[in-house]
């Protein structure tokens, strides 16, 4: 017998209790729910063998309401830091099996070290959502917490990346949690979301709505733009996850992981010659022309169920991490709406806060109008494109394929609003305004006093379309840098990445721009 078994039989059945969460029925009902334990979702994200656990011996001080001889396993959230593909990254998930989950005073003072600590190391942070709400035992301790946690998220905003992944329920004020986060990875079979569930709503408005329709995939990825990444299950979501933090710098200090060359950087694609309709009438997916120009199988979207008339994401040439943003006109002739708009900003101040260079495949004949755009802001939310592109310090590269008029021409980035440099492709018709748009404004008196109205307007439509609608004029002027053949379009943006991999901007000291929230 050694002096100190007593001691460390003691230490093994404390750390066990820990380890074994809520209890073999609590974790048999997870299973039965179809998902995993907060410490099997930890073991699937790291490499083996490295996290380290932080907190699990912290506990409640709530003596009311039963809570006195209450045991909360690690506080019902397990907390610490390892390594995802070979790179540090701070995690607190969340553990549904011990008093469900609930958020106290405790469980969010570990949930304010993850993020503390994540922002002091450089490290991303990784919340994992799955519990039942605030724990109401502990009255106003549980909300001040939320707002210790919602501020120290706050804080490491921008320093840090932050994904969260909803694998499980959120509900009421930490719905903000997961919400504030930079990317939201939500699982269609068991995350749920929302600032009140089914039966409170049901209660103080009378609707009554299932959880599925009210805070399930549909709301968020496709109704609301909440939701970036939809996964099918918790190991989906995870898998998601470590793709996502392949595209990412560990903080604002550093550049995004380059990978080694895996496609060749001066790869001609003859299938881009051919590849547009010949109308710009017809609709068509922009979707092939990117994952023919980036490194081949690289592209990896966010957003892709929400405003699908712009497409967003991460893609690598030449092994360098980019961020694309593409018009679609599949959906909505590729034009930007508020929704559009609002998914291209955040993306585009989310590349600037990490050091990811951008680059546009404009096809965009303009904002949307009309009354519902109108009432909906779209003059607001349309700026939030323009701060987005003036504020942003990374290599800013455009390629004009297609459309490129008014407003929607800066707002998909171009000279004047700050990109380094613009390419256009020959079938590229980048003006104020289209030609049939011009002609019936500029020649309107003229066409309406004609013998022949329709004869006149197509004359002078064509002849404003010959003289300016083509990349030509915006190339003489300098507005364009080069008209190049779509072919050799990807070779001209990885040599454009080499040439402004150092970029360097200086601006007069300022907090930040007051953007049109």
């Amino acid at each position: 017998m050694g002096k100190f078994d007593k001691l460390y039989e003691d230490y093994r059945a404390r750390r066990q209790k820990i380890l074994e969460m809520g209890g073999a029925k609590e974790v048999e009902k997870q299973k039965k729910r179809g998902k995993l334990t907060a410490r099997e979702r930890i073991d699937l994200l790291c490499d083996p063998g490295t996290f380290v656990e932080v907190g699990p011996f912290v506990k409640h001080r709530q003596t009311e309401f039963g809570m006195a001889e209450r045991f909360v396993a690690a506080e019902g959230v397990v907390t610490g830091y390892g390594k995802v593909n070979g790179r540090y990254v701070v995690i607190a998930s969340e553990d549904y099996t011990a008093m469900a989950g609930t958020f106290g005073e405790y469980h969010g003072k570990k949930f304010v070290w993850a993020l503390d600590f994540a922002k002091e190391k450089g490290w991303p942070f990784i919340g994992i959502n799955d519990s039942g709400g605030a724990r109401l035992q502990e009255g106003l301790d549980t909300l001040e917490s939320y707002g210790w946690c919602f501020r120290a998220q706050i804080l490491a905003s921008g320093i840090v990346p932050q994904i969260a992944l909803l694998l499980g329920p959120c509900l009421g004020g930490q719905a903000y949690h997961p919400i504030m986060n930079d990317f939201l990875i939500q699982s269609r079979t068991t995350g749920f979301m929302g600032i009140a569930g089914p039966a409170f709503v049901k209660t103080q408005t009378g609707e009554d709505i299932t959880l599925e329709e009210l805070c399930g995939v549909e709301a968020h990825a496709v109704k609301a733009g909440q939701t970036h990444i939809v996964g099918e299950d918790d190991k989906d979501c995870i898998e998601k996850c470590k793709q996502l933090l392949n595209y990412l710098p560990s903080n604002n200090r550093e550049k995004p992981p380059r990978t080694e060359r895996s496609d060749d950087p001066e790869r001609e694609i003859p299938e881009l010659d051919e590849i547009l309709p010949e109308s710009p009438r017809i609709p068509y997916d922009m979707h092939p022309i990117i994952e023919m120009i980036a490194d081949k199988g690289s592209f990896f979207e966010i957003m892709k169920d929400f405003a699908k008339n712009l497409i967003i994401g991460f893609a690598r040439f030449d092994g360098r991490s980019l961020g694309i943003v593409a018009n679609n006109p599949m959906w909505k002739a590729g034009g930007l709406d508020v929704d559009a708009s609002d998914k291209l900003a955040r993306f585009v101040r989310f590349c600037d806060l990490f050091n990811i260079p951008l680059v546009t495949f404009v096809d965009c004949p303009a904002f949307w109008i009309g009354s519902e755009q109108e009432w909906k802001g779209i003059l607001r939310h349309g700026a939030k494109t323009l701060f987005a592109w003036a504020d942003a310090t990374v290599p800013l590269i455009s390629v004009i394929i297609g459309k490129s008029y008014a407003g929607a021409h800066y707002a998909m980035l171009d000279k004047s609003i700050g990109a380094d440099l613009v390419f256009a492709w020959p079938t590229a018709k980048i003006n104020i305004v289209g030609a049939e748009t011009a002609a019936s404004v500029i020649f309107a008196k003229e066409i309406r006093e004609s013998d022949n109205p329709k004869e006149t307007a197509r004359k002078r439509i064509e002849e404003y379309r010959t003289k300016y609608e083509h990349p030509y004029q915006p190339a003489e002027r300098g507005y364009v840098d080069d008209v190049i053949m779509p072919h050799d379009t990807r070779k001209y943006i990885c040599r454009a990445l080499e040439i402004l991999e150092n970029k360097q901007v200086a601006r007069p000291w300022r907090k930040y721009s007051n953007i049109t929230l």
